[in-house]
């Protein structure tokens, strides 16, 4: 019997797909710059992790080489003035953090939340990825989980000093996150990233995350509950 041709369900090229492409690889170019300014404030924060830090943010610096050929493989422009701005409130943040020397809601920000919700994108991608994105994506995934390794370590490591701070920081920055889903829902939905798988991955991610840390479920779960207000 002969097999039938599969027939590609997107069209990677059609002008709505590379539209929405050029704001969702914007964002993360943009997302692996941030990441790589991020992991350099903290190698200055942290010196006895320098070298692991510094080595993190070369990682990231790596990505956002791949994540550029992906959109000049589709022949696309990111939109590189949406992608800053559409950061701008976690990047504000961090910054204003970094200055404080305030590490643990820095690894928060940089390390958890960022992190998962880069892994919860990047797995909901590859599936619907383009060839080559799918083969740059697969290898940005095995690295994103190391980084976020790293601060689930320090931070298990300084639970009880860092608690009280990471729940504030939480409190703070977990909504923003809900905010900028719903800002590309519509391109994200384009690329066939439907926002619940989005939402569902990531909650896992971070609640594993917590969980690592030595927060219990109860915990979690109010933790949690700040992002859900926002969505």
């Amino acid at each position: 019997m002969p097999q039938l041709e599969a027939v590609p369900a997107i069209d990677f090229q059609s002008e709505t797909y590379k539209d929405a492409y050029s704001r969702i690889n914007a964002i993360v170019i943009e997302g692996e710059q941030e990441a790589y300014e991020n992991y350099i404030a903290l190698s200055e924060l942290l010196p006895n992790h320098k070298d692991e830090l510094v080595n993190l943010s070369k990682m990231e610096n790596r990505h956002k080489k791949g994540f550029q050929a992906c959109g000049r493989n589709l022949e696309v422009t990111p939109d590189m003035d949406f992608a800053r701005e559409y950061f701008a409130r976690l990047h504000g943040n961090f910054q204003k953090a970094a200055a404080e020397g305030k590490v643990v809601t820095c690894l928060l920000i940089q390390s958890l939340i960022i992190e998962c919700f880069a892994i919860a994108a990047y797995n909901i991608y590859i599936p619907v990825a383009d060839p080559f994105a799918r083969k740059i994506t697969e290898g940005v995934v095995k690295d994103e989980y190391s980084h976020l390794n790293f601060g689930e370590e320090w931070l298990k490591a300084h639970f009880e000093e860092s608690k009280d701070e990471l729940e504030e920081a939480n409190k703070e920055n977990l909504p923003i996150v809900w905010q900028m889903l719903n800002q590309v829902e519509d391109d994200a939905r384009t690329l066939e990233m439907e926002k619940e798988a989005l939402v569902e991955d990531f909650m896992i991610a971070y609640g594993e995350a917590l969980s690592n840390i030595g927060f219990n479920t109860r915990d979690i779960m109010r933790m949690s509950a700040y992002g859900l207000r926002a969505a």
